[in-house]
């Protein structure tokens, strides 16, 4: 019996066997969107990646400024939206109240 031709794959089409990877260009969208959503899954789909590989990746790299951006931009995220008129660039400003007159 003769073996039988294999196809070559379509142009564009993906080599199953290659997997994708948290290159620094995609952890960097991640984090970008990460702090902008709060939403780990919009952030990881948004880089081309799986929730699941978001925290695998974060697990592995515990520590690491990757990790602490992470906690960050949760952080920021969560503060933005519990007072949305704070602009987290600036630190706060004391009131300037005026004296009374009288």
């Amino acid at each position: 019996m003769e073996p039988q031709p294999t196809n070559p794959p379509a142009p564009g089409a993906t080599d199953p066997t290659r997997r994708a990877r948290w290159t620094p260009e995609r952890q960097r969208r991640f984090l970008t969107v990460l702090l902008a959503t709060g939403n780990v899954t919009r952030a990881a789909r948004s880089a081309g990646m799986s929730p699941a590989s978001a925290h695998r990746l974060r697990r592995r790299l515990a520590g690491t400024p990757f990790d602490r951006t992470w906690a960050n931009a949760l952080a920021l995220h969560a503060q933005s939206m519990a007072d949305p008129f704070a602009d987290a660039s600036r630190p706060a400003r004391k009131a300037v109240t005026q004296p009374a007159r009288g």
